[in-house]
């Protein structure tokens, strides 16, 4: 049998995880991109907004917490020090939290606008 719709599974359960932690600091326009049928170098992206540098930190630093309580380390992380576009890459799903000003100039929902979008509230 195959493994692999099984971990896909499990990356997008993680995604949504991800995306619900970010609203635990408020982040605003919280999106899960599936990459999965484009040729993208993950299968999710959450993407997730914060108002201040502060915010955007405290976004970021809830992710990360929350699962590395799961047990969940990040591979890659990026964008701490300047906190306007803070990545934190998961291998299968990879977490975007932006400032609102850098949200807006990146635009990185409209460059993967083939994506399937899922919206993530409250």
């Amino acid at each position: 049998m195959n493994q692999l719709p099984a971990l896909n599974i499990q990356a997008k359960d993680l995604a949504r995880e991800a995306a619900r932690l970010t609203l635990t600091k408020r982040a605003e326009d919280v999106l899960i991109l599936d990459l999965r049928d484009l040729d993208g170098v993950c299968d999710y992206f959450v993407l997730a907004t914060g108002q201040s540098e502060v915010q955007t930190r405290a976004i970021a630093d809830a992710v990360d917490e929350g699962m590395r309580a799961r047990g969940i380390r990040p591979w890659h992380v990026e964008g701490y020090e300047a906190r306007r576009w803070i990545l934190l890459d998961y291998v299968d799903f990879v977490v975007h939290v932006f400032h609102a000003r850098a949200r807006e100039y990146y635009l990185l929902d409209k460059l993967w606008g083939d994506a399937h979008r899922e919206t993530v509230a409250d």
